[in-house]
């Protein structure tokens, strides 16, 4: 370990504009200064050493003047002094005013209060020379027997520190401590112990265990926790010894501390994979999940379980307890609900998928009680994908989930509307056997539906999928319904030139009529301003979306009453009732054109839609049979090729799952028996405990790519030249929200450079956490110097600055060497994601922020090319293959990724070859990127430019 890297067991701030007082006044106030003065002065002493100084006249007035003090807070002071300040000479030898303080601490540890003995023994964990704490040893022992327990967990660590350290002091510590063990009574002085016992002497550990395994259960948590660490490590390391401590295991699963089950299942899970150990460790986490009130443990939780489904074995046990599982979804936190409604449908079987598919219902029902919130909306919608998916996965569902799932089609939030009408147009076309009942309960609720959007995929489903005379009769009723009185136009201006006679008759009509609810007699201007309020809310759906200017319904509505009068016209025989339906399906289309062309509308008809309109018009005064076939027959065979390319792309990521989570073994792999493996073997497996560890610290360690270039030495950036007094170069490791710079810094001189200082600075959302402390570098000598840097969003940052340093015996200013710049690589935080086509448009409307890059390469292949943007960007392509398949010129594909830090960003490819310049022709189009910030839309583009240039060279 490098001197950076040594533990550090003192943190002290310090501000940094005061000035250094002398020593000369420090001394003074040592010696001749009250309580106060002395404890200010010390506090200075120690702030200065830390700082480099040595201080070596004040170590005598320390030991003379305040160690003999009783006071709490200097005692707390001189036990950090003690712990910095050099103890030995140069030549290595222990200082003769050591004795005296040596004599100092063995008084402590007698003082009859318990602080100053806890806290002397603390301290002295810290001590690394044998000698001083050699004349302590008695007294240490001494201090097991404390009444007081903070006195004797203390003493438990501190023997444990000596022993580890110098086992010649205290030979006989282990049995000592298990001596102390069988008969100590507190808590956290046993879990000291039996912590010591497990590093130090694990038999006698498990000899302890075994004498009382069975009282394990009322030990408290912080011992239970060291008790399911040894069983953990005992059994990783000797296997043979499970059968003597599952048992202990299986009854600390209903300890009363979360900790303690959390980490019992984990260690159950990997001792055992018998149905009965997986289904004990899922419960219990279920039963963690509901009952902790904090979100980020049921997350994590939760996690644990995907983990446990992963394994093909596990997935099983795990079936039987989906309806468990769904008792998470009472938590109000919607990514929790997410995730548990993901493992869920990931677990669903024919089974169990009734009872699945009931909760869900009761669920659904539940959110259209609730007072309206964002997250119901939310929750609402992920309910109806996660129907949608079981109805697809298991047919038989879908009769009892469209009844209840229709009812939402008149919702006011539209995304769930839109989802149960996406849900609804699938399941229309895949079950012939409820197109029936989809139909009826369509025509139920068309009236009521609120939103556009859903009501012109209404019209499509009602106008494609109703096939007998008594459906295409109603949904010409509820057409008209919806349209109110026709004419349109003629209608309206009869309202609005109808307004003014009930204000002209209310003087001369009956009283009753000027009389209202409270009794009061209204005035004439009262009753002017409520009657076109009234108006309003009487007006038909229909009839309001189009004056309101929206005529891309109109168009829809056009096409709905083409494709039933074609069909009316095939299955009527009487030319009278045919010629009739078809007259009223072309009036109604009329009057619309009438409406879109009159001044009446907030917004006038556009020509397409004037287009569509007039097409079906003159389709229905035709009736030819080839329009017949592209209007009722081409239509539907369009949306079942859309399906079903769908489903074999859903079909294909799964396949591609379950490859990945099948555990493949080649031919000639060797087979490990566990009986058959030596102890030094069994080591090499990866212990969990150590992982979690490293994975806090933030240490896990990456596999490295197969490829040399991807190796360390790839991050390595120069940062000075060879030819320069010093030189620098860094090893850049990017880890999630920070970055380490391991920085190698040469003294080619062959002078000595003194207080030679790194100085970095940085640009973008970076922040520098410490500044790096000055070293001596000797002729020709090298050192290691290491900076953190904290990273707060995705944008490309840089890391700038200088090497300064003076030349000792040189009567010059300080030298200065400047640093190349370190760029960040945006990459190192993006990574590919996947949304919904829903979802990428509402974000791309959404964000505001937008570059777009021309496309400027050499390459010649469109495939070639989107391929080289989605290595060099991290992004995925969420165009589906089939839609990329094939050769015309032209690629459109949108693409999409997440940053760690949660940020979105959505790219466009709109690129094509330029047929006219021949076959050579480069790609040329555009790229346009979208982000919530600046900096990742700016980042991405100078990411994909940078790239281009590359493959251009």
């Amino acid at each position: 370990m490098t001197a950076a890297e040594n533990v550090c067991y003192t943190l002290i701030n310090v501000p940094m504009d005061s000035e250094p007082p002398s020593e000369i006044s420090l001394k003074n106030d040592l010696e001749k200064g009250d309580v106060k003065s002395k404890t200010e002065a010390l506090k200075k002493v120690i702030i200065m050493i830390l700082n480099g100084e040595k201080l070596p006249g004040l170590l005598m007035t320390i030991i003379r003047f305040v160690l003999p003090l009783q006071d709490h807070t200097i005692k707390k002071l001189l036990l950090v002094f003690w712990e910095i300040v050099p103890k030995t000479t140069p030549d290595g030898r222990l200082l003769h005013e050591m004795i005296l303080v040596c004599d100092a601490y063995r008084k402590d540890l007698q003082h009859p209060n318990e602080f100053i003995r806890g806290s002397t023994l603390r301290f002295l964990c810290k001590l690394k020379e044998a000698e001083l704490l050699e004349p302590l040893m008695p007294a240490i022992r001494a201090c097991l027997e404390h009444r007081h327990s903070y006195v004797r967990r203390n003493a438990v660590l501190a023997i444990y520190t000596i022993y580890r350290n110098f086992e010649h002091l205290i030979p006989d510590a282990p049995e000592l401590i298990h001596d102390f063990l069988v008969n100590e009574k507190d808590a956290s002085c046993k879990r000291n112990a039996f912590m010591m016992l497990i590093h130090a002497d694990q038999d006698r550990a498990l000899d302890y265990l075994s004498t009382c395994i069975d009282q394990v259960q009322t030990f408290g948590d912080i011992l239970q926790l060291v008790i399911v660490e040894l069983i953990y490590k005992v059994c990783h390391a000797n296997p043979s010894e499970r059968a003597r401590f599952i048992r202990c295991i299986y009854n600390l699963l209903q300890s009363s501390s979360p900790a303690v089950k959390y980490e019992a299942a984990g260690t159950l899970v990997t001792l055992s994979s018998a149905p009965t150990a997986i289904k004990a460790a899922a419960q219990c986490y279920i039963d963690l999940i509901i009952k902790e009130s904090d979100n980020n443990v049921k997350l994590i939780v939760l996690d644990r379980l995907v983990e446990l489904k992963e394994h093909p074995a596990h997935e099983r046990v795990l079936q039987d307890l989906v309806m468990d599982i769904l008792r998470v979804l009472s938590t109000p936190d919607l990514e929790v609900r997410k995730k548990t409604l993901q493992l869920a449908l990931d677990l669903v079987s024919s089974r169990n998928v009734e009872e699945l598919v009931i909760v869900l219902k009761k669920e659904v029902i539940k959110t259209n009680n609730v007072s309206e919130h964002e997250d119901t909306d939310k929750y609402r919608q992920l309910l109806v994908r996660t129907l949608h998916s079981c109805s697809v996965r298991f047919p038989d569902m879908a009769a009892n989930v469209i009844p209840v799932l229709m009812e939402f089609l008149s919702d006011s939030n539209e995304a769930a509307a839109a989802d149960v009408l996406e849900f609804v147009r699938e399941a229309i076309q895949r079950f012939d056997n409820l197109r029936m009942l989809i139909v009826e309960k369509m025509l139920e609720v068309f009236h009521a539906i609120k939103s556009v959007k859903i009501y012109r995929g209404a019209l499509w489903i009602l106008g494609e999928y109703c096939s007998t005379k008594e459906d295409i009769q109603s949904v010409m009723t509820e057409v008209r319904r919806s349209l109110g009185e026709i004419p349109i136009v003629e209608s309206e201006i009869k309202k609005e030139a109808g307004e003014l006679k009930p204000e002209e008759e209310v003087t001369v009509g009956p009283v009753q009529k000027l009389v209202t609810e409270m009794g009061t007699y209204a005035t004439q201007s009262a009753l002017s301003s409520s009657r076109p309020a009234k108006k309003e809310e009487d007006r038909p759906p229909l009839r309001g979306f189009l004056l309101d200017g929206d005529f891309f319904v109109a168009a829809s509505l056009a096409t709905t009453l083409t494709k039933i009068a074609l069909r009316y016209v095939a299955l009527v025989q009487e030319k009278k009732k045919q010629n009739s339906f078809v007259a009223e399906a072309m009036l109604l289309m009329a009057t619309i054109l009438h409406l879109g062309k009159s001044s009446l509308p907030k917004k006038p008809i556009t020509d397409d839609d004037v287009d569509r309109i007039s097409l079906c018009l003159k389709v229905l005064s035709e009736c030819s049979p080839l329009m017949n076939d592209i209007f009722n027959k081409e239509c539907r065979q369009s949306l079942s090729h859309m399906l079903s390319a769908k489903l074999e792309e859903e079909k294909l990521s799964q396949k591609k799952e379950s490859e990945k989570r099948n555990v493949t073994v080649q031919p000639d792999d060797p087979i490990s028996f566990m009986q058959l493996t030596a102890k030094n073997e069994m080591n090499c497996k990866e212990d969990q405990f150590q992982l979690s560890l490293l994975a806090a610290m933030g240490n896990t360690q990456r596999k490295e790519a197969a490829d040399p270039l991807a190796s360390k030495l790839n991050k390595v950036t120069q940062l000075t030249g060879f030819s320069d007094p010093v030189y620098a170069e860094a090893y850049v490791h990017v880890n999630q929200y920070d970055i380490v710079l391991d920085v190698l810094v040469v003294n080619q001189t062959s002078d000595t450079l003194q207080n030679c200082t790194l100085e970095l600075a940085t640009l973008g959302d970076l922040k520098l956490v410490e500044k790096p402390s000055p070293l001596t570098l000797a002729p020709h000598d090298f050192a290691n110097i290491k900076a953190n840097v904290k990273v707060a969003s995705t944008e490309n940052g840089i890391i700038f600055g200088n090497i300064v340093y003076d030349v000792s015996g040189a009567a010059s200013d300080r030298n200065c060497v400047v640093l190349s710049d370190i760029h960040i690589d945006i990459m190192d935080y993006i990574q590919p994601a996947t949304c919904t086509d829903a979802e990428f448009r509402q974000m791309w409307a959404e964000f505001e922020w937008e570059n777009k890059v021309t496309v400027n390469t050499n390459m010649i292949d469109l495939n070639d090319y989107l391929q080289h943007i989605l290595k060099s960007t991290n992004m995925k392509c969420l165009t589906p293959e089939k839609a990329l398949s094939g050769y015309c010129g032209f690629m459109a594909a949108n693409l999409y990724a997440r940053s760690i830090f949660g940020e979105d960003a959505l790219a466009n490819v709109s690129i094509e070859k330029p047929i006219h310049q021949g076959p050579d022709a480069a790609v040329t189009g555009h790229i346009r990127i979208r982000a919530k910030s600046q900096g990742m839309a700016l980042s991405l583009g100078d990411k994909i430019n940078l790239s281009q240039k590359k493959t251009s060279v």
